[in-house]
């Protein structure tokens, strides 16, 4: 059996060379290499393109990179998570690509793979897939998507062996497992390294055969960032609670159910065990339960897609960022619950951008809104000026189209029946008048 060598993370870092692609593990600092980037950090070591699903969060992981001008590129899924990367982008201080977090996850996956390239119908039509390649297969359009490699993987295990097999922890496997296969060179964090024999053959996620380095560094609370401890505090007010509720009474026993951030969230807090609800997160994890009670962070607990600290049922499984999507892409969502902008009369949903605002990540949203069975989306039914957002036409940029099952903001359900938009009830402390007011949008009256 082969030895891989253990090395420093500043040695790790002196193997990066200038103008190098860079593969980041992680999901925000969950999974995150981040002693070894901050090594990196520390070197001249410049315009280096860094591929992950976020640039770290502020002054932490690629963030540290991207305020020294190391970077000169970044591709990722979700830059909104760390302000300072959304002005860089914004402010043309360093290049950027934005991808749907599932093809991100595919897109590594395939150049480990040796593919090079796929179609997926995940961002069709929208400004994300403008300058790529479409085909219509089955009946839909689809983008192609190159794969993905890089010059360097740097990622985050929990324990390997001196042949290099790794094993990950809890939600920490999300990009870390694909890009350990994309590199020329594969460089492993790790938190513990034993003996060959001590992990059990069936308990190994990434073969040896794909690790070129490790490097045994301890991980601390204060590498987790956020999510070093619960700390969330969830604003619920009647009318909230109210729209919660209202999503809550769609879901039925045995659904399998994303929810998205913001109001969504509100519903995990009605979710009882005898209802039998499987909860999923993008990130890799089927079967949340509720946040700890002891406010216990990432160091003990898994995450969801908010970067939270939850706990995990019985029955609940991990897995990595490709294979979660996998089930989105494939139809194992029963019913994804997710936050908008605008809704408009075709079923349009726009949730990702807002021209002008510090918004630069769509995260696995246009992969929801495509691959779930059925999209419910929340929403305040006017903005801050008074506008509804229940247009006739989406004006901001479009997550995905005709995706949009019902609609529920604080004032009205809706559901699209037979193509139209369908006001079906009014919820308390609102009246069919205010609705009609508030309602920029054309839609049919259908209430019992």
């Amino acid at each position: 059996m082969k030895t891989v060598p253990i090395i420093s993370a500043e040695k790790a870092a002196s193997l990066v060379k200038d103008g190098d692609i860079i593969l980041g593990g992680g999901f925000g600092m969950t999974g995150n290499p981040v002693n070894i980037i901050h090594e990196l950090a520390k070197t001249k070591t410049k315009d280096l393109t860094f591929i992950a699903n976020n640039v770290g969060e502020p002054n932490m992981g690629g963030g540290r990179l991207l305020n020294n001008g190391q970077l000169k590129k970044m591709i990722g899924s979700f830059f909104t998570s760390n302000r300072e990367a959304v002005l860089a982008a914004q402010e043309g201080r360093v290049e950027y690509e934005l991808l749907p977090q599932g093809t991100l996850a595919e897109a590594i996956r395939a150049g480990g793979a040796g593919i090079g390239g796929f179609y997926t119908p995940t961002s069709a039509g929208t400004l994300i897939a403008e300058g790529r390649e479409t085909k219509m297969l089955n009946g839909k359009e689809q983008v192609f998507i190159e794969g993905i490699r890089g010059n360097v993987a740097i990622i985050r295990a929990w324990k390997a062996d001196t042949a290099g097999n790794l094993q990950y922890r809890m939600t920490e496997q999300n990009f870390n497992r694909a890009m350990a296969t994309a590199a020329d060179i594969v460089i492993a964090e790790v938190q513990e390294i034993v003996p060959n024999g001590d992990i059990d053959p069936n308990e190994i996620h990434t073969p040896g055969c794909f690790v070129d380095y490790l490097v045994e560094r301890k991980l601390t609370e204060e590498d987790l960032g956020s999510s070093a401890s619960v700390g969330s505090s969830k604003v619920i007010d009647k009318k909230r609670m109210n729209m919660a509720k209202r999503a809550f009474a769609e879901l039925e026993k045995g659904d399998v159910v994303n929810l998205g951030i913001g109001i969504p969230t509100l519903v995990a807090d009605l979710i009882k065990p005898e209802d039998g609800i499987i909860l999923h997160t993008e990130n890799g994890m089927l079967g949340v339960g509720p946040e700890p009670k002891d406010g216990g962070g990432a160091m003990y607990y898994p995450v969801n897609a908010g970067k939270v600290p939850v706990t995990a049922l019985p029955g609940s499984s991990y897995f990595d960022s490709a294979d979660s999507f996998a089930m989105i892409r494939g139809g194992h969502i029963d019913v994804a619950i997710m936050g908008g902008l605008e809704v408009d009369a075709q079923g349009n949903l726009a949730n990702w951008a807002v021209p002008g605002k510090p918004l630069l990540g769509v995260g696995g949203a246009m992969d929801l809104a495509s691959g779930a069975k059925k999209l419910i989306i929340t929403l305040g039914h006017t903005d801050r000026e008074g506008a509804s957002k229940v247009v006739e036409k989406c004006s901001l940029p479009i997550t995905d189209f005709n995706c949009v099952d019902m609609l529920i903001t604080e004032l009205a359900v809706f559901k699209f029946i037979e193509g139209k938009l369908t006001l079906i009830e009014i919820l308390p402390g609102s009246s069919l008048e205010e609705v009609r007011e508030k309602t920029a949008a054309k839609f049919v009256e259908q209430l019992s």
